[in-house]
């Protein structure tokens, strides 16, 4: 009897502790997702010609998302450019064969209209602008709080274009000032990716 009460106080303190164990298990997993990543994680982003369009535009583009950080910074250069501000986006999907259309509309899963990168409403995918010297060459250098590389709003796998005009930010004060800031027809993209880190 005694050896019975033994297995079954066994069989139920080990029911308890793996209901226990999973109820943590669901709690971390949603910590976990809820949360900054516990590492850094970077991408990168090489500009090709969108075929069809007039010049040579190119470059690379890196992401650097820090442990423990909601900010995102955005850095590399862009070179081909005419001289001025050129609209600088993240794209819903990424490139097909060099296609910038494929890539579709501004990255905007929370269905508001376009703005600028300080706009209390835009879309995740609104960087704003560029701006390329005497020299045809634009030094991006972004931060940004919104634009992740991990979770379900991640950007990894979307793309970046350049346009060959000026995004007006959303303030155009006409329909295409709210979807796309008119800044004109697709230079160059790329599509982001995960890449390895010191």
């Amino acid at each position: 009897m005694a050896k019975c009460l033994q297995v079954l106080f066994f069989v139920v303190g080990a029911i308890c502790c793996a209901g226990i164990g999973a109820g943590f298990t669901v709690l971390f997993m949603n910590f976990a997702k809820d949360s900054s990543p516990n590492e850094e994680v970077h991408a990168e982003c090489f500009l090709v010609q969108n075929p069809g369009e007039p010049g040579d535009v190119g470059g690379v583009i890196v992401f650097h998302h820090m442990r423990d950080s909601t900010t995102i910074h955005i850095e590399g250069n862009v070179t081909g450019l005419s001289k001025g501000l050129h609209g600088f986006h993240i794209h819903t999907y990424g490139v097909v064969d060099g296609d910038c259309g494929a890539a579709e509309a501004h990255y905007n899963p929370d269905g508001f209209v376009h703005g600028g990168p300080d706009a209390e409403q835009r879309h995740v995918g609104d960087l704003g602008n560029i701006e390329s010297g005497e020299d045809g060459t634009a030094h991006v250098n972004i931060h940004d709080n919104i634009v992740s590389l991990y979770g379900d709003r991640a950007v990894v796998g979307r793309s970046i274009v350049v346009h060959a005009k000026e995004d007006d930010l959303g303030l155009g004060g006409d329909e295409g000032s709210l979807t796309t800031g008119n800044a004109g027809a697709r230079l160059a993209c790329c599509t982001i990716f995960l890449a390895p880190h010191d």
